[in-house]
C-alpha cells in the first residue's frame, strides 16, 4: 500500500457538521505514549482536531536540507533556525513547519507566534493546503512572514502583513529570484543556486 493510500485510510469526513471532541497537545502526546497514535505518524493539531499530514516526497526533503545547510552556515549569531519542529501555538493548536527563525535570546522555550520571525513551509503533496488553510492559520496567529515554497518547481509565495482574515501581501517569485526576508536579518537566498542533492 502506498504512503498516500495510508494517509487516506486515516482520514474521514463522515462526521461533517457534527460536534467533535476537542483534543489538546497534551492529549495527543499521551495518545502517542500509549501508541494510539504511532510515533511515526505525522499530524497537526488545529483547533483541537487531529489532522494527518500527507507524506513528504524526495524533492521536499532535498530542498529542506539544502535550505537548512545554507542558513545554518550564514545566520547571524542573534538568530536561530529550527527544522521540522512541533510549533505550539496554543494548547489545542500545533503545526509542523519546515523551518522557523527566532531570536537566539528567546531560546527554544520562548518560541511562539510572537517571537517567530519567519516560517518556511516546503510543499509538494501539500501545496494547496499550505497556500490555503495553513496560511490562514499562520495569519490568524500573527506570524509576520510566511514563505510557501513549491518543492517541485521552486516557485515561492511570500506572505506578509498578517490579519485575522489572512495575509494582506502575497507575492510570487521564481527559482532565479532573490528571496529577501524582511522580518529579521536572515540572509537572502536564491533557490536555483542551492545544491539540491
Amino acid at each position: 500500500m502506498g504512503a498516500f493510500s495510508q494517509y487516506e485510510k486515516l482520514t474521514t469526513s463522515a462526521a461533517e457538521g457534527l460536534p467533535r471532541r476537542r483534543f489538546t497537545i497534551a492529549d495527543v502526546e499521551r495518545m502517542t505514549e500509549a501508541e494510539v497514535i504511532g510515533y511515526d505518524e505525522r499530524c497537526e493539531l488545529i483547533g483541537g482536531e487531529i489532522v494527518p499530514m500527507v507524506p513528504k516526497g524526495l524533492d521536499h526533503e532535498m530542498l529542506k536540507n539544502a535550505l537548512n545547510l545554507f542558513w545554518v552556515r550564514s545566520l547571524p549569531p542573534e538568530l536561530h533556525v529550527i527544522v521540522a519542529t512541533t510549533f505550539r501555538l496554543t494548547e489545542d493548536t500545533c503545526l509542523e513547519p519546515d523551518l522557523i527563525f527566532y531570536p537566539a535570546s528567546d531560546g527554544w522555550r520562548g518560541l511562539n507566534a510572537h517571537s517567530a520571525r519567519l516560517v518556511v513551509e516546503i510543499a509538494d503533496n501539500s501545496l494547496q493546503y499550505d497556500l490555503g488553510r495553513k496560511a490562514l492559520i499562520y495569519a490568524w496567529f500573527g506570524i509576520s512572514e510566511l514563505w510557501v515554497i513549491n518543492a517541485v518547481n521552486l516557485q515561492t509565495r511570500i506572505h506578509r502583513e498578517p490579519t485575522p482574515e489572512g495575509y494582506r501581501i502575497k507575492e510570487d517569485f521564481g527559482h532565479y529570484d532573490r528571496l529577501m526576508p524582511r522580518a529579521a536579518p536572515i540572509p537572502a537566498v536564491t533557490l536555483a543556486e542551492l545544491e539540491l542533492n
